[in-house]
């Protein structure tokens, strides 16, 4: 799947960043063109692989390079005024080459979590390309105010794009571990699972052939019906035929046991990815529509394992839409990844919620708490002092 990826702040700069690297190190080929837009000057620099021509500055009238300082309604009003600038960058993309355009940013700071739903809107006016959203929202330690705009944003962006695609840092953050650690590992697994998603289909000369193909058009058909997304990934490295490893003879060229034994393996793989760690974490029946997508070399790829482990996903879901299909790699490893469309049952949003409202009713009170003790500081009760003006 060709994509025009654009990083709205600096989490969104820095995942594009990372989809490049990706892209270099596999030879995916999945970011046609790359696009970082932030109102802090400091962050467009500190990017390693989006050239320098297609990172946009924005506000510098209003902030002067500095950021938008965690207020998303400045972050999406900078955005409406300059949204001809970022329209200048995205001039350069040859649309015609793209599948989709993929917004992403981080929902609880400024800038990202208050611009992209103004930049999906803009894009969904003018191109008749599917324009897809990937959220990342802050973990619970992180404080109210990014919370708050986390749940803010979440509720607008979630209208204005195709498809909103969602990684909790909460379900990923270890204990212990320094905050650009933290950060950096967080930035790798997005990349890698959604890697591997947009990356099927993508096949050069010379390559192996899926069996059974999955190609853009199915992803797209996946993420159609709009709403919210999840993905699920689990892997295992492949071992050689004669160690006896766990997916060793994936291939049903072998005797009827081991045909039996690689189909129940896969199962078991696609049953980890669907109901081990979700990029946001949910329960997964109800899901609208889901996608199966088996990546490793072909020789360890078994079609009935695939077909048993969609069928497990429409029992699962209780949705009739569930496509599935292989994407021959090199790399060492069978993988599989789970896309979840439309998911409804998500603990974590009516958490997010709950928490904003809370966090927006106290900074009221403390809005109003502050006014009364400047007043109260200030106060000549006397009448004795004359005001300058």
């Amino acid at each position: 799947m060709k994509l025009a990826m654009i990083g709205f702040g600096q989490a969104g700069g820095k995942i594009v960043d990372k989809f490049l690297e990706y892209d270099e190190r596999t030879g995916s080929g999945i970011v046609r063109s790359a696009v970082a837009v932030n109102t802090a000057k400091a962050d467009l620099l500190g990017l390693d692989r989006i050239p320098e021509e297609n990172r946009v500055l924005i506000g510098q009238a209003r902030v002067k390079g500095h950021g938008v300082g965690a207020d998303n309604e400045l972050g999406a009003e900078i955005a409406e005024e300059d949204i001809d600038e970022v329209q200048g960058a995205i001039d350069n993309i040859p649309v015609h080459e793209i599948d989709a355009f993929l917004i992403v940013a981080g929902l609880g700071g400024g800038t990202g979590s208050g611009g992209s739903p103004v930049l999906a809107k803009h894009l969904k006016r003018i191109y008749t390309e599917p324009v897809y959203g990937l959220g990342v929202l802050p973990g619970g330690d992180e404080g109210g105010i990014y919370t708050l705009n986390a749940a803010r944003s979440f509720q607008t962006f979630v209208r204005e794009v195709d498809n909103l695609l969602v990684f909790d840092n909460d379900a990923w953050r270890k204990t212990g571990e320094s905050v650009q650690g933290g950060y950096d590992e967080i930035n790798d697994e997005i990349v890698r699972r959604f890697g591997v998603l947009f990356g099927a289909g993508e096949i050069g000369a010379g390559d192996n052939v899926a069996e059974s193909v999955v190609d853009s058009s199915e992803i797209i058909n996946t993420l159609s019906g709009g709403g919210v997304s999840t993905v699920g990934y689990a892997t295992e490295s492949v071992e050689t035929e004669n160690s006896g490893g766990l997916l060793s003879r994936f291939k049903d060229d072998g005797d009827d046991m081991d045909t039996a034994n690689t189909t129940n393996r896969i199962t078991s793989l696609v049953r980890k990815a669907a109901l081990g760690r979700l990029t946001l974490p949910c329960e997964i029946d109800g899901a609208e529509r889901a996608l199966l997508v088996l990546s490793g070399p072909s020789a360890h790829l078994n079609r009935k394992g695939i077909e048993r482990g969609r069928k497990w996903l429409e029992e699962q879901t209780g949705s009739m839409e569930v496509r599935g299909g292989d994407y021959p790699i090199t790399e060492p490893n069978v993988a599989a990844a789970v896309l979840l469309s439309g998911v409804h049952n998500v603990p974590r949003i009516k958490e997010l919620q709950q928490v904003a409202i809370e966090a927006q009713e106290n900074i009221d009170e403390l809005r109003e708490e502050s006014e009364e003790n400047l007043e109260s500081l200030v106060e000549d009760e006397e009448d004795e002092l004359d005001p300058l003006f």
